[in-house]
């Protein structure tokens, strides 16, 4: 029989180890570095994290190591990534610590489109 504290605790390694994967992600783009937590739906974790990019959420998922999300920041660029990682838990406790590799990229930022608009006025 599988006990409900086990599965949140997957869940959450799954999630830690997204946004160490993130974190990771943008450190390779450009050092970026937060902290945010995540609670548990279904298969899905929600998050809301602060950083040197400010303010973020989004949603996430993964299955075994491998672990996929989307967020949104204060200024409405979306991103997305995927990485591959690992966690173990702290002490006695439900929170664990994680450590990954991944990648992510911005797939709509506002400020290019306004950019595009300004371009296309002066033509």
């Amino acid at each position: 029989m599988n006990h409900p504290v086990i599965g949140i605790q997957r869940r959450l390694a799954r999630a830690t180890r997204l946004v160490a994967l993130l974190c990771l992600g943008g450190w390779v783009a450009g050092c970026s570095v937060g902290v945010g937590v995540g609670i548990p739906v279904g298969p899905f974790s929600i998050g809301v994290g602060v950083g040197s990019g400010g303010v973020n959420a989004g949603i996430s998922t993964g299955v075994g190591p491998v672990g996929v999300g989307v967020g949104v920041n204060q200024r409405g660029a979306v991103s997305a990534g995927a990485g591959v990682g690992t966690s173990t838990p702290i002490g006695n406790s439900n929170a664990r610590v994680g450590v990954g590799v991944g990648t992510s990229t911005t797939i709509y930022d506002p400020d290019r489109e306004r950019e595009r608009e300004r371009d296309l006025y002066r033509r």
